[in-house]
């Protein structure tokens, strides 16, 4: 509805912003339209009802000159101005002749004050002085023409003319300062429409800046991660390669005894042959067979020195005990050398699909720290006691020395990279690669705990690699 009323008053037509004074104009020539055609109407009912029909003929006239108006104004548009000049020519007639025909006591000289509204919004304002010096000239002289038999006296002409003039300057002032704020509001909307676009604009650019910027991260930091990756794999290879050090040198001590006795019973039998010039098939027979035990061990040492150091990441299904003592067997010499008493604790047979070889390399890290603790300090009844417990799908391995335990200050960086409280004979990289094994191969945690000269890692991996 309001929509259908907004056209009415437009005459149907479309307006963009900088013809606003054109649709104020038509919005205001179609209200005099309406307006004008009720006052004709109301007009010829009267004058048919006290039986003045002199009027009613030129009522109707100007009636008819509305309705002409009204259907031209919705399919003319580009004769706005002329239809705006022959609604100002009608207003103009009725007006003098309502003062040239009409009698005072009938008050119909009051329309006459409406005058200025048609003015000022059907004509320019130039125009609008022309017109109403026009209207005050035919005025003035009603009252001194011969032709017409007009009512009013000068004094009420003069009166009228100055009241129409006193009027019209209001109504002038009050249209300019209406126009003076419309101007100013559509200054302001311009602006904050301007003031939009460039900040729209600017939106837009910045858009496209944060875009480049954030591929640009996305490269330096795939960038970064590449380079995080390499630092990884340099620091795993630094870690094998320490560990196979000392893996070399625990092997060399392992293989230093039974060497010694391959050559004693070789040096034996050679002896034997010398003393007695023949050997006895029993002695041959046991020697050979210590020989032959000697190298079986040896060679086990060597198949887990290569299982460890084999690359390859595939997750296997092993008990825990037999994984442990795997990592044992590498460091079992140096155990033994120091007097140090190593204990499995295992309260249920455990069976485990994981990493051995990585899980190896991180008890054996362990291991190697706690023994190293007690060469350092010689402490009486030296123990390293490893603990397995299994809960829900998790396994807690903890590994737990009475080396004298760890100095507080050194636990914040404990798992930090080349951090060592080994001084020169450390490379800071056991536990650091420990706990990244853990935490990203594993989906684990690796925790240490420090307390009255003992010392317990715990590491929790889960009980299924595959399941992570």
């Amino acid at each position: 509805m309001l929509l259908k009323i907004s056209d009415f008053f437009t005459s149907g037509w479309d307006f963009d912003e900088s013809e606003h004074e054109l649709k104020n104009r038509y919005q205001m020539i179609n209200i005099g339209i309406l307006l004008s055609t009720a006052g004709l109407v109301f007009g010829i009912i009267g004058n048919y009802i006290r039986d003045l029909h002199d009027f009613i003929p030129i009522e109707i006239t100007l009636l008819g000159m509305n309705f002409v108006m009204f259907f031209a104004l919705r399919k003319y548009r580009n004769f706005f101005e002329f239809f705006a000049m022959g609604m100002t020519l009608q207003y103009t007639f009725l007006f003098l002749f309502l003062i040239y025909l009409s009698h005072p006591s009938d008050l119909k000289h009051l329309w006459i004050f409406t005058y200025p509204i048609i003015l000022l919004y059907f004509q320019k304002t130039i125009h609008s002085l022309y017109w109403l010096i026009f209207i005050l000239l035919m005025l003035l002289i009603a009252p001194l023409q011969s032709f017409v038999d007009v009512k009013y006296s000068m004094y009420q002409i003069v009166y009228i003319s100055f009241v129409l003039v006193i009027v019209s300057i209001i109504i002038y002032f009050y249209k300019k300062k209406i126009d003076e704020a419309k101007s100013k509001i559509l200054k302001q909307q311009n602006m904050l429409k301007n003031f939009n676009l460039e900040l729209e604009k600017q939106v837009k650019d910045k858009t496209t800046e944060l875009i480049k910027l954030n591929e640009s991260l996305e490269i330096v930091v795939e960038q970064k991660l590449e380079e995080l990756r390499k630092k990884d794999q340099i620091l795993e290879v630094q870690s094998k390669q320490a560990v196979m050090g000392e893996m070399i040198s625990m092997i060399a001590h392992q293989w230093r005894q039974p060497l010694s006795t391959i050559t004693l019973q070789i040096a034996n039998l050679q002896l034997k042959h010398m003393l007695n010039n023949e050997r006895r098939c029993r002695d041959v027979d046991e020697a050979l067979s210590n020989i032959s035990n000697t190298i079986i061990y040896l060679s086990e040492t060597v198949d887990d020195f290569q299982t460890y150091f084999r690359p390859n990441k595939d997750s296997v299904t092993i008990e825990l005990q037999e994984l442990l003592q795997r990592a044992i067997n590498f460091a079992i010499a140096r155990v033994q050398d120091r007097g140090i008493h190593l204990a499995i604790r295992e309260h249920s047979k455990i069976t485990l699909k994981t990493y051995a070889n990585e899980l190896i390399q991180v008890v054996l890290n362990i291991l190697n720290n706690a023994i190293d603790a007690h060469h350092e300090v010689k402490s009486p009844n030296p123990f390293i006691v490893i603990d397995t417990l299994v809960e829900g799908q998790s396994i807690f391995i903890s590994i737990a020395d009475n080396a004298g335990g760890i100095n507080q200050e050194y636990l914040p960086r404990l798992f930090e990279p080349y951090f060592s409280t080994k001084g020169k004979n450390g490379t800071g990289l056991g536990l650091y690669m420990s706990k990244m094994i853990i935490e990203k191969q594993f989906g684990g945690a690796i925790e240490v705990k420090t307390s009255g000269g003992e010392t317990t890692f715990t590491i929790k991996i889960p009980i299924n690699v595959g399941l992570i």
